[in-house]
Parts: C-alpha cells; sequence; structure tokens
C-alpha cells in the first residue's frame, strides 16, 4: 500500500472553537483539553494499520506540551511551523519548545477581519509574506487533499474514493483537529473522524459502538454485547472518553463466561435475557408445553410451511409489507411502520452472519424471524408476521423451526429479547421454552460527570429501576401513549 502523508494544521487549541478563540485572542490556558482532538488523531496515526508521515503544523499559540511531545513519535510524525505573524521569532519559539529542528513551515491564512484581530495581525494583512531567505522549506508547495472539507460537502462514501485517488497520485492529505468531530457552517470543515479512522484501519474496536445522550451524560454500548464476550481495557475507555463518553455500559455473558475481580469502579446491576438451551429439536418438544406443540401442529394445519429464506429482493419485499400492515403491534406503536422498500431491501441484502427463516402461506411470506449469530449463541432479532393470519399461530411455526436451525447448527443458547417489560411477549417466550435468564450489567464512569451521574444513579433506566409491581400497573398508560404518539405521526407527519 501507498504511504498515506497527512499535513495537519493546528490552528486553534480547543476543541470548542469559542474557547480557542477566547484564549487565542487574550494568550491564556482554559481547562485540561489542551490540544485534545490532536491528541486523538496522534494516537489514531501510532496504531494505524497502515504506513502514515504525518507533518504537525504548530502555531505559537499551539506549542505542544509534554503529553503531545510524547505521542509524536520519530518514524510517524514531523513538527513543522505554521507561521501566524513573526516567521523568525515563532520558530525560535517551536525549536525551543520541541527541541527539534524544524524543516517545514506553511502560513496560517486569517480570511476574515475577526481572526485577524484576535491573531494581532494588520487589518489589510490576510497572511505574512515570508521573504525568501526564511531557513525553511515551505510545505504548501506539495499538493494536497483537504479532508476536512470533502468530509463536510460530500458523502462518506465519495471521500472514500477521493482519498484512494488522492493518496495514489501521491497527494498529502490536509485536516485541521478542531474539525475531527465537529461540523463547521461558515467554512464548510468537518467531521472526519469516520473517514480518517477508515484510511487508517485503526479504532475498529469502536465500529460496533452506540451512543445516546440521557440529560447532561453521554452513555456509550456495544451492539454486540450480547454475542461476543466483553471486558474493556484501560486503553479503549482511555478512547471513550477521549470522544466525550460518560458511561461505558455492558453485560457479563454469564451463560458461557463470567468476570472476576472486576475493578471497584465498575457499578453493577441486575439485568436478564430469554434465554432458551438448545440440545436437539426434539427434546425442545418434549419441554414445551402440550398446548404449544399444538399451535405448530395448528400452524401446520393451515397450510403455513416454514423453511430458511434467502436474503432476496423478494424477501426484502414480503417483510416490507409485514412492516406497513398495521401502525399498531401488541397494543403499542411498531417503530418499523412506514419505512420504506428501498430501505428494508438494503437492510436485508446486506445482513451479515445470520439466518433468515419464512413462514409461507400459498407462496406468500405470512411471517419471517432473524436469527443472528455470535460466539455460542444465536439472537432473535426480529420475528413478526402478518397480523391477518394471527389465528394462524404462525409465531410458533417460526420459533419452531429457529429451534431446528440452532440446533443443526450446533448452536449452544438462543436469545429473545429480555423478560419484565411486555406481559403478552413475556407469556409467549415462556410458552416456547424460554427462561428469564439473570445476569449482570456494568457500568463503568470515565469522566467527572460520568460519575457524579453514576452516584445519582442517572445510568439506569426507569424501566429498569422501577419494581415489577409498579410496572405492571403503569403497561396500559405506557401502551396508550405510544399509540397516541403514533396517531400524531401518522396524522402530522412528524
Amino acid at each position: 500500500m501507498a504511504l498515506i502523508r497527512i499535513r495537519i494544521d493546528v490552528d486553534y487549541p480547543y476543541p470548542s472553537r469559542m474557547r480557542s478563540f477566547i484564549c487565542t485572542a487574550f494568550s491564556i490556558k482554559m481547562g485540561g483539553d489542551y490540544l485534545k482532538n490532536a491528541k486523538i488523531i496522534a494516537k489514531m496515526i501510532n496504531e494505524a494499520q497502515r504506513e502514515v508521515k504525518a507533518y504537525w503544523f504548530f502555531t505559537f499559540r499551539t506549542l505542544p506540551d509534554n503529553e503531545m511531545l510524547e505521542l509524536l513519535v520519530r518514524d510517524k510524525h514531523e513538527v513543522a511551523l505554521h507561521i501566524v505573524n513573526d516567521p523568525y521569532a515563532e520558530l525560535e519559539l517551536l525549536e525551543k519548545a520541541t527541541k527539534q529542528r524544524i524543516k517545514y513551515y506553511t502560513v496560517h491564512g486569517t480570511a476574515r477581519l475577526l481572526a485577524r484581530l484576535m491573531w494581532g495581525r494588520r487589518i489589510v494583512e490576510d497572511r505574512t509574506v515570508i521573504q525568501s531567505a526564511f531557513p525553511l522549506k515551505s510545505f504548501h508547495e506539495f499538493p494536497t487533499f483537504p479532508l476536512d472539507y470533502a468530509c463536510a460537502v460530500n458523502s462518506a462514501a465519495k471521500v472514500a474514493r477521493m482519498v484512494d485517488k488522492s493518496i495514489t497520485q501521491g497527494d498529502v492529505l490536509e485536516i485541521h483537529p478542531e474539525w475531527l468531530f465537529n461540523r463547521g457552517t461558515i467554512n464548510r470543515r468537518g467531521p472526519f473522524y469516520g473517514v480518517l479512522k477508515n484510511i487508517l484501519h485503526t479504532d475498529s474496536d469502536l465500529e460496533t459502538l452506540a451512543v445516546r445522550k440521557k440529560g447532561f451524560i453521554k452513555i456509550s454500548s456495544d451492539t454486540g454485547e450480547y454475542m461476543r464476550d466483553i471486558v474493556p481495557s484501560d486503553r479503549f475507555i482511555e478512547k471513550l472518553g477521549d470522544r466525550g463518553i460518560d458511561i461505558f455500559t455492558f453485560i457479563e455473558r454469564k451463560w458461557c463466561n463470567t468476570i472476576s475481580n472486576s475493578p471497584q469502579s465498575w457499578l453493577k446491576a441486575e439485568d436478564n435475557i430469554a434465554l432458551l438451551k438448545v440440545v436437539t429439536y426434539d427434546e425442545w418438544q418434549k419441554n414445551i408445553g402440550k398446548k404449544t406443540r399444538n399451535m405448530i401442529r395448528k400452524a401446520e394445519k393451515s397450510g403455513v410451511k416454514t423453511e430458511v429464506a434467502a436474503p432476496t429482493e423478494k424477501l426484502a419485499e414480503g417483510i416490507w409489507k409485514i412492516y406497513n400492515e398495521s401502525p399498531i403491534r401488541q397494543e403499542r406503536a411498531f417503530p418499523h411502520y412506514g419505512v420504506s422498500l428501498q430501505s428494508v431491501t438494503r437492510s436485508v441484502l446486506t445482513a451479515q452472519n445470520c439466518t433468515f427463516v419464512g413462514a409461507f402461506l400459498q407462496d406468500e411470506l405470512v411471517g419471517f424471524i432473524q436469527l443472528v449469530y455470535g460466539d455460542k449463541i444465536a439472537v432473535i432479532s426480529q420475528i413478526l408476521a402478518r397480523q391477518q393470519h394471527a389465528d394462524k399461530a404462525v409465531n410458533n411455526a417460526l420459533v419452531a423451526k429457529a429451534v431446528e436451525v440452532c440446533a443443526a447448527k450446533q448452536v449452544g443458547w438462543v436469545m429473545y429479547g429480555r423478560m419484565g417489560n411486555h406481559p403478552s411477549l413475556d407469556r409467549f417466550k415462556e410458552s416456547n421454552g424460554f427462561v428469564k435468564f439473570p445476569l449482570t450489567r456494568y457500568y463503568v464512569p470515565i469522566t467527572k460527570k460520568g460519575r457524579f451521574a453514576a452516584k445519582l444513579g442517572l445510568h439506569r433506566e426507569l424501566k429498569d429501576v422501577l419494581p415489577q409491581p409498579m410496572k405492571q400497573r403503569l403497561f396500559p398508560l405506557y401502551n396508550w401513549a405510544s399509540r397516541a404518539k403514533m396517531r400524531m405521526k401518522l396524522r402530522f407527519g412528524r
């Protein structure tokens, strides 16, 4: 693979643009996140799976501190000068701060009046003129590709193609750390983290991360936490903290692995899943009740046939019709109602590591189940049937076929969501052999905000804190609110 060269203009010291402006104008430092985004980029480059050479252009307001200098290992990084006003004085400052011999320079432009005032530049001067006698070589001579600008105006897929072409041509990728996660409105730059991560082939452990905001904190979890064992390392937690995550949560997969000697800072809470141990299909048939076996036979007598279905456009169309049959399912708003055929088709055709089981009635798809495979487990991602055929026990037939498939594949466990938040669904799970399996959910406070929120108990969901008898009384109210919200959405198109 070709060498990736990156030009990094460290114009401002903080992720917050406003704070950077204040600190630059008044020559002060505020807070402990000095050069935070620059340090994240440096760590990404150090961990990159591709050959990279980064050229760091620092101004006299963004001189690297000791932490930054330790990250700039010589084989991957080179310090350079981003000139603002006085080339010789700024060069002397940078060499003194870094104890390095500087070879390259670029010139910081200030097209706007406010920027000129902030940097102490003359009103009529948008950039300093560098005399020919200046001892450094201009980096402006190298062809560059403005990665952060490209990310602001193009899709990630298009930027990836543009980057591949630029690297092949020998162009230097140009970025500004302040736009790593943020988007500029006036200058149209960033965010470029996702694209940079893919370019460097790094941070793969963050690809399945889901982040949600709860009040004033951000809580993250791994979307594959039920599929594989997760024990966060110190480096992983550090990455989350760098990206503004306050609390990380994950489960202990007690059915196949346990966590011993967990740190005291990790908080614990009770959680559960609906779990079925699979040995053989015949044994499962023996363990379920007579009523459930009769329901499976009823589906067969009604003409319902179940089989593994290939992920095709025809299957996607059938699933789309099921999604859009009704906006209400099991007394609650159905979140997939109104989804487009294009979206469903894309989801089905790109699904990986899973099996679709279809239930057919005279060649028409009347129900389906999606099994997603993990380590020693298969997760029922979705199970749905046409409501107009509710009298034919389609879902019972689907579960039976899913158990048969998992037994044939020697998948030891099948998971079907959680228990305790939907009474009728819980009864269906229990009738099909699933049990409420208790497990431990861990919460790892990362930031000061996260630790404060955890002390107040704000890290947990209200539905997980309420006693079960109280939740039972609230289910009708929740269902009514869910239906009312869907009616408003359908009426006003929002």
